[in-house]
């Protein structure tokens, strides 16, 4: 009968597999799912428009011209 011999970094390296695997599932399931519900009409879909949230006045744009010349 032979064993097998597992180093501490075999067995570090098959957990952080284990771990990954795991990770990769839950977050493939959250996208899919939420795919599924904008398409049935349950859920909004996501607006990544980060600009949206920036407000410039035309005040703001000459006094800073202004203050460049």
């Amino acid at each position: 009968m032979y064993f097998l011999y597992f180093d501490p970094g075999l067995g570090a390296m098959i957990i952080q597999t284990i771990i990954a695997a795991v990770a990769g599932v839950v977050l493939f399931s959250k996208n899919l799912m939420h795919k599924i519900k904008v398409f049935l009409g349950i859920a909004k879909p996501i607006q990544d428009d980060v600009f949206d949230d920036i407000e410039i006045k035309d005040s703001d744009i000459e006094n800073n011209n202004s203050s460049e010349r």
